[in-house]
């Protein structure tokens, strides 16, 4: 997700009815690495607000053929200063992809729980391949955390789920894609911009054309990099001149790591941690827009914080709501987040770090015979809402914070634990009318 992220990567689909939102396109924090990543093997949730900030032309695009499209935007491109000789060699022979269409389009029904993703996340598998490659590039790895101060595991645990340590990078052109996103996808604007951007690429030099290969959503490399993302914080580590997140490990995980500590990245400091909650608890606390120290949650009677660093910020996560497990998160989570705004990635990016070192174990209780619920349900949900006389904002499907804040008011009307999480026993207590 690079979701945030002043380049910012391509968002990510699958909605998480718990996820976490934080608005990431703040002109001081980088963009998203990746907006929309499709083709590693455990896609992750997607963010409920994590959509960059719209162009002034994201609106429905104008009717006209792909061949006047493109020539409109050779005209913009080589304004803009690309080489006709570029334009038109990476242009070559590039027609519409309509798989690509399809994918832009799609809005899956069901999303998987966060315990289930999480299950796929943290596989014996990725944890152990994790392991033998942070034994095999220790060296690299020693120069990166020198150099940018972020850590070896996180940076590992992002290979691993971005592209399956380099195995899965997406194989569509990056220049075909973005062109059909640019000429009929939702997002016109922003497709043109990281078009722009993947030319500047090609200018460069640091790849050719043929070799410009990622997701449908024109996701780059072992980190999926979008092309912003790339031209502002992708690094040649290996030293052979060359920015080459598709062939070495060394450029992507340096890149990943610069990208990390632009977002915020504190060396040597927790992502955050896993906590107990008192029975009396006010589960309103659990909202990303409140901030605690660390020394004023424990006082609200939170166990298992870490002694020390009191004065820490925290906010509070319950993924699946008051019945699951609970985290503190701190600033590392946070810049996890601006890699992909999701908090079921982030928090299997955290687990799944510590899983190296024979950690990352969640004690808590996953409810999970609780059914979520599908997009019509969470749409439905929505509505209900609206009519009962707590805005939602616009019914779109997507669990964001007025959604969340509504659900904590209905709950509170009714006496529940206002944890502003979507079940199916909420939506039928909805159903059931005021």
């Amino acid at each position: 997700m690079l979701y945030t992220f002043v380049p910012v990567l391509l968002l990510r689909t699958l909605v998480a009815g718990s996820a976490l939102s934080i608005v990431v396109a703040c002109a001081a924090e980088p963009p998203a690495p990746h907006l929309q990543n499709t083709t590693a093997p455990l896609p992750a949730q997607q963010a409920t607000q994590a959509s960059p900030t719209p162009l002034e032309d994201d609106a429905a695009p104008p009717q006209q053929t792909f061949e006047a499209w493109r020539d409109a935007f050779r005209d913009e491109a080589l304004q803009a200063g690309v080489s006709p000789d570029l334009f038109d060699r990476a242009f070559a022979g590039v027609t519409p992809d309509p798989s690509i269409i399809a994918a832009d389009q799609s809005q899956p029904e069901f999303n998987r729980p966060v315990w289930q993703y999480l299950d796929g996340a943290l596989s014996d598998q990725r944890v152990r391949g994790g392991r033998r490659l942070l034994r095999e590039h220790a060296d690299t790895l020693d120069g990166i955390e020198a150099r940018y101060g972020v850590d070896r595991t996180a940076l590992v645990a992002i290979w691993g789920l971005e592209s399956s340590f380099g195995q899965i990078q997406g194989d569509k052109s990056v220049i075909r894609s973005l062109a059909t996103l640019a000429h009929e996808g939702r997002r016109p604007g922003f497709a043109r911009s990281q078009l722009l951007a993947a030319l500047d690429i090609l200018a460069h030099g640091d790849v050719p054309p043929e070799q410009l290969r990622g997701s449908w959503a024109g996701a780059m490399g072992q980190t999926q990099f979008i092309p912003t993302t790339y031209n502002t914080h992708a690094v040649d580590f290996d030293g052979d001149g060359r920015r080459d997140i598709w062939n070495s490990p060394a450029d992507a995980l340096a890149s990943a790591a610069h990208y990390l500590q632009a977002s915020g990245w504190r060396a040597n400091e927790p992502w955050g941690f896993e906590v107990s909650l008192p029975t009396d608890f006010d589960y309103a606390l659990a909202d990303p827009a409140i901030r605690k120290p660390l020394g004023e949650w424990r006082r609200l009677g939170l166990e298992n914080i870490p002694q020390g660093r009191d004065e820490a910020m925290a906010s509070l996560l319950l993924p699946a709501g008051y019945r699951g497990p609970a985290f503190l998160l701190l600033d590392n989570f946070r810049a996890i987040l601006r890699y992909n705004n999701s908090s079921s990635y982030a928090l299997a990016i955290g687990l799944l770090s510590e899983r190296f070192d024979g950690g990352g174990q969640v004690k808590g209780d996953w409810p999970r015979s609780e059914l979520p619920l599908s997009r019509s349900e969470r749409l439905e949900l929505q509505e209900r809402l609206q009519q009962q006389g707590f805005d939602p904002g616009v019914a779109d499907g997507i669990i964001g914070a007025n959604t969340r804040n509504a659900i904590r008011g209905f709950q509170q009307q009714l006496g529940w634990p206002a944890d502003g999480h979507p079940t199916q026993e909420l939506l039928g207590r909805l159903r059931a009318g005021p």
